[in-house]
């Protein structure tokens, strides 16, 4: 399927996987949506960077754990773009305000947490649905995460969040088929949390079993296959880990 003139709108797409998925797609002919909450600069730079590839850009700019805002972010889309194909739900939460553990667990940060993780892809994906049926084309890609299935210790809230999503894009393959397919992306290490210092990547990098943390760009080329390449796939989870998700 070409993706000449789809648009896609990626969500947390101004840094980090989301940008190298922005700048995939649009080299796969997308006009793209850039969409962030605080890197708007960052996100400005990205939307010059695609429009030097040929192809058209917008920054939608959204807080993720406002419900007002989940409609208004496909809408200012749609408006800016003139419609949308693919919906990619890259942006998440990954720290809660206080440590993310049993003893600690704080109910307004596990709120935050499945807000913005779980229910807003699911409501995004509600108020894109119109579009993306009638585009043809309909696609979505859920960044999901290996901790769905190897939860860590004190990333509780995460680790569900995560779980949760899993669960949800294989019940909006049901629920949107057959006119939208929807399939998720877990990775590994793709690019190490800032926090982390040289002992601890290297000590996650020796488990994996191809010896190295993955990157942006191949997570990127995954959800491009999906979107452009998997026409008879979906309610697939895709882990792009190195193996690590089967030690």
């Amino acid at each position: 399927m070409t993706l000449h003139g789809a648009v896609a709108l990626v969500t947390g797409g101004a840094r980090r996987v989301g940008r190298a998925i922005g700048l995939e797609l649009a080299r796969a002919g997308c006009d793209v949506a850039v969409h962030c909450r605080e890197s708007h600069r960052e996100a400005t730079v990205l939307a010059d960077e695609l429009g030097a590839i040929g192809v058209r850009a917008a920054v939608v700019v959204g807080d993720l754990n406002d419900p007002t805002r989940w409609p208004a972010i496909i809408d200012e889309t749609v408006r800016s773009l003139g419609g949308l194909d693919v919906l990619v739900n890259n942006a998440a939460a990954f720290l809660t305000e206080v440590p993310d553990t049993l003893d600690a667990m704080d109910a307004a940060s596990w709120e935050r947490m499945l807000r913005v993780n779980l229910i807003a892809p699911v409501a995004l994906a509600r108020f894109a649905r119109p579009h993306l049926e009638t585009s043809g084309r309909g696609a979505i890609v859920n960044l999901c995460d290996i901790a769905a299935e190897r939860p860590w210790r004190e990333h509780l809230a995460y680790c569900a969040s995560k779980a949760g999503l899993v669960a949800m894009t294989q019940a909006l393959a049901r629920e949107l088929a057959p006119g939208v397919r929807v399939n998720g992306v877990s990775p590994g290490i793709a690019v190490f949390p800032e926090k982390y210092d040289a002992k601890t990547r290297e000590a996650i990098t020796r488990r994996v079993p191809l010896g190295r943390e993955g990157s942006p760009e191949e997570i990127a080329r995954v959800v491009r296959f999906l979107v452009e390449s998997a026409g008879y796939v979906t309610g697939q989870i895709i882990r792009v880990d190195g193996g690590r998700s089967v030690v």
